[in-house]
């Protein structure tokens, strides 16, 4: 991942040209950072584990098929750049992902965000760990929804939940925009956050994520309470700092009388 990083992303950073970026699907964006870096990760992790399916995003967009392979005793998962649109916009939030999935369980996942020099890698009853430093995420110091702090990631929400949603935030402390999955993750992790809510939950997005906030001591339930499996793409995630604070959080989405 940091070799990647170095020689096909962190060159191009502020340093893309217009034929360097096209959209791959309305509002997708795609760089031939995000194509090189997948490539070049993808056959390092072939050379590693013969045999083994590896399911980049960017292979993805041309063929979703591979996401079968999820399915397989196990798989890779590769999100060469999350936060594509942040870096062609020469802004900070992006990371590079990838997680090994067995038989339909993220079991380990790192997540490298380079212009800070921050690696994070999590394992599944090990714990979570940034740079060797051990993570423990403590429960939120609050004592209502007015305490908390969160981000919505609204993008992908239909019209009527992300109207309930602004209509529910003036009740929380501070409600904003997601940025990418790459850093509102770690973000929770570290007490930046104290929850947040995806809609779309695409594997290579939040199969590091979600398991980073679950070895870190925080809670991340789909929105019917249900564990999240990478491949079951039902629609909706909700991760916070403890079990008390999603279920405020979860108050979001809840319709009020009128609204």
């Amino acid at each position: 991942m940091k070799e990647a990083s170095a020689t096909e992303i962190e060159p191009r950073w502020n340093e893309l040209r217009d034929a360097d970026v096209r959209s791959k699907s309305p509002g997708e964006l795609v760089t031939v950072a995000d194509e090189e870096a997948e490539k070049q990760i993808t056959a390092r992790l072939r050379d590693l584990t013969p045999g083994v399916a590896v399911i980049g995003e960017e292979a993805c967009a041309i063929d979703p098929g591979l996401t079968r392979s999820l399915s397989d005793d196990r798989a890779w998962l590769v999100d060469p750049v999350d936060g594509t649109t942040n870096f062609v916009n020469g802004g900070t939030d992006w990371s590079v992902m990838v997680a090994l999935v067995v038989h339909g369980e993220t079991r380990i996942a790192w997540i490298w965000r380079p212009l800070v020099d921050r690696m994070y890698v999590a394992e599944r009853g090990a714990g979570a760990e940034c740079n060797g430093r051990s993570i423990q995420r403590d429960p939120a110091d609050a004592e209502s929804e007015a305490d908390l702090r969160g981000a919505v990631f609204t993008r992908f929400f239909d019209e009527d939940r992300a109207r309930i949603i602004a209509s529910n935030s003036g009740r929380f402390g501070s409600v904003v925009e997601g940025s990418c999955a790459g850093f509102d993750y770690p973000a929770l992790v570290e007490a930046g956050r104290d929850f947040l809510l995806f809609w779309r939950t695409l594997p290579w997005d939040h199969a590091p994520g979600s398991l980073l906030v679950q070895e870190s001591g925080a809670f991340v339930r789909r929105l019917d309470g249900s564990e999240y499996r990478p491949g079951q793409e039902t629609f909706g995630l909700l991760s916070a700092a403890d079990e008390t604070t999603w279920h405020r959080a979860l108050g979001l989405l809840n319709a009020t009388e009128g609204g």
